[in-house]
């Protein structure tokens, strides 16, 4: 089987699972949407992917993105590219004239600058706040205490389009208690939008509400180690 086979059928196989997990819930499997997470992934996979019908793809770093995607975008304009890693502020500008959505908001100066870069651009992003749901000191993300506070500071003192919440379950808890934590400040601040679940959990996500699962292993095979950020 070639690289481009394996990545459609694994593509498929991923399509369906996520279907399964959501009939399963009582919800249409169009309520869900794969961000197939590229990091680290040559162009060459990318294609395979998009050929095989995938739209949404998920990148971890500004730099790595700068290098493949704008002539990908080029090419394929109806793709839609989000930011699931940790965004500095000096590659904000940046950041902001790649990317369609940011998934990874999780401090007020950052809230502000972006919301400062996206008026100076006249581009309008996506944000989803990223919740720090274990409380591990060494991730990103909002504390659950704070979201509350920090989303309302998001849409009134910088009017940017806050659509949902992202987390990352610690690698060694039960996945679904941080989920229906996610599931819940969501519903609590008007939220619609969820994005939870990689590749080792994305259905027991989907149980739970997930409306973005981020999923890299699964459909593009390993990859050398990195920040669990998303995959």
């Amino acid at each position: 089987m070639t690289e481009d086979n394996g990545i459609a059928a694994n593509l498929a196989a991923v399509k369906g699972r996520i279907a399964e997990a959501a009939r399963a819930a009582g919800r249409a499997p169009e309520t869900v949407e794969l961000v197939a997470i590229s990091k680290t992934k040559p162009a060459e996979a990318i294609l395979a992917a998009i050929a095989a019908g995938q739209r949404v793809f998920g990148e971890n770093r500004v730099q790595e993105a700068e290098e493949k995607w704008p002539v990908l975008r080029a090419a394929h304009p109806e793709v839609s590219l989000h930011l699931v890693g940790p965004l500095q502020r000096n590659k904000l500008r940046r950041a902001v004239a790649l990317f369609d959505v940011i998934q990874s908001v999780d401090r007020e100066k950052l809230a502000a600058a972006l919301a400062e870069e996206m008026a100076a651009s006249g581009r309008r992003l996506g944000c989803f706040v990223q919740v720090n749901t274990g409380e591990e000191p060494q991730k990103a993300g909002v504390l659950p205490t704070e979201v509350d506070a920090f989303v309302a500071a998001c849409r009134n003192r910088f009017g940017l389009d806050v659509r949902g919440l992202m987390c990352i379950p610690p690698v060694d808890e039960e996945p679904s208690l941080h989920f229906a934590l996610l599931a819940e400040m969501a519903r609590r601040n008007g939220l619609a939008q969820l994005s939870m679940g990689m590749s080792d959990d994305f259905e027991v996500a989907v149980r739970f509400g997930a409306t973005h699962v981020r999923v890299g292993t699964a459909l593009f095979g390993g990859r050398p180690p990195l920040d669990p950020q998303a995959g």
